[in-house]
């Protein structure tokens, strides 16, 4: 007897449903508003990120499954000014617009691009994924991994069922939004972090995104009252010169001197293996340019111990000492349920209760 072994794309396109972010175009075209891309697909096609397709004229999105969970600290995705101590149950599903070379999920970012990548789908409920993270204790649910915008009907459909259970929900994203995602997404989400890989349009290309998309999504995400955290992967000979770092930073504090801009380092991975891993010096040289372009919150992160005092969060007005943290876990806080300098009374921007 023969057996047919079906295919990880033909499982993937099992898992969706129609779409809600796109309109129909002349000769069963659709136009996509997922993402910056906004890509116009014909019948029988698939958008960039591989995983919405147009069947017949309609927009066929994911749906039902995740092939990444994990319940872990809120400073890990990062949000340092979200709930701190805090866990947040993160999902993510498959496929993503950007193909970036150092990517450290690229197992499921770049399914159906890659053919070394991929893994099985696991089928679950919104309501089962809101009790997993009511059992772990969890006060937030994100969605990451994989770029969680184009994937962003199943997000909302496990956020409605996280925000009646009393939890809290996060976007963690490249940022190559659109106004109609972020419209779509609003009123589910407390918080959005935006990863601004660099200020070179040349390297946006090659990473499959341009520069104007991300640096408009920012600005979006901070006019539109979510809390905003923006990260920069520091990639030695890529994005790590003086000039990009300064000009990341002017850019963010033009917007609000709030954002807390977290500088991380590179390490080999993926096809970028290359550049050397960066080193904490690079950090706090990169941290050091926050701070004298005005930004009160900068943070160094992902090596612990090796930062200096980038790791916590102060009171920009007096430089009291309101969080100490060594890598993801919380040495002392005195914001949580309070959100103000304790000697100044200055109030810190962030969600502390």
């Amino acid at each position: 007897m023969e057996t047919t072994v079906q295919t990880l794309e033909e499982l993937l396109d099992s898992l969706t449903v129609e779409g809600e972010l796109y309109e129909k175009l002349p000769n069963r075209a659709v136009r996509c508003f997922a993402c910056g891309h906004r890509c116009v697909i014909k019948e029988g096609r698939r958008g960039i990120c591989k995983v919405r397709y147009n069947e017949g004229g309609v927009l066929r999105v994911p749906y039902g499954y995740v092939a990444a969970l994990q319940c872990d600290p809120t400073e890990k995705k990062p949000f340092f000014h979200i709930l701190p101590g805090s866990d947040t149950l993160t999902f993510g599903m498959l496929g993503c617009d950007f193909h970036c070379g150092y990517c450290q999920n690229w197992l499921t970012s770049q399914a159906l691009r890659d053919k070394s990548a991929g893994v099985q789908p696991l089928r679950v409920t919104p309501q089962q994924l809101v009790a997993l993270a009511k059992r772990y204790g969890a006060k937030l649910v994100g969605s990451s991994y994989n770029e969680p915008l184009i994937t962003s009907e199943w997000a909302v459909a496990v956020f409605k069922e996280a925000q009646k259970a009393g939890l809290r929900c996060v976007y963690i994203s490249n940022g190559n939004l659109t106004k109609e995602v972020l419209e779509y997404l609003r009123p589910h989400l407390v918080g959005y972090k935006i990863d601004l890989k660099s200020m070179r349009d040349k390297n946006y290309r090659q990473l499959g995104g341009v520069l104007q998309n991300t640096l408009d999504g920012i600005k979006m995400v901070y006019e539109s009252g979510l809390w905003l955290e923006v990260v920069t992967l520091v990639v030695p000979g890529w994005n790590d010169s003086d000039e990009e770092l300064w000009d990341a930073a002017r850019y963010l504090a033009s917007i609000s001197p709030d954002i807390p801009w977290h500088v991380t380092a590179f390490h080999k991975d993926y096809k970028m293996t290359d550049p050397d891993n960066t080193d904490a010096r690079t950090l706090i040289r990169a941290a050091e340019i926050g701070q004298e372009a005005g930004l009160h919150y900068v943070y160094a992160g992902n090596l612990p111990g090796m930062v200096g005092n980038y790791e916590n969060t102060y009171c920009p007005q007096c430089g009291e000492l309101l969080i100490a943290r060594y890598g993801y876990q919380i040495l002392m806080d005195k914001l949580s349920g309070v959100g103000h300098c304790p000697t100044c009374h200055t109030p810190i921007p962030g969600i502390w209760s």
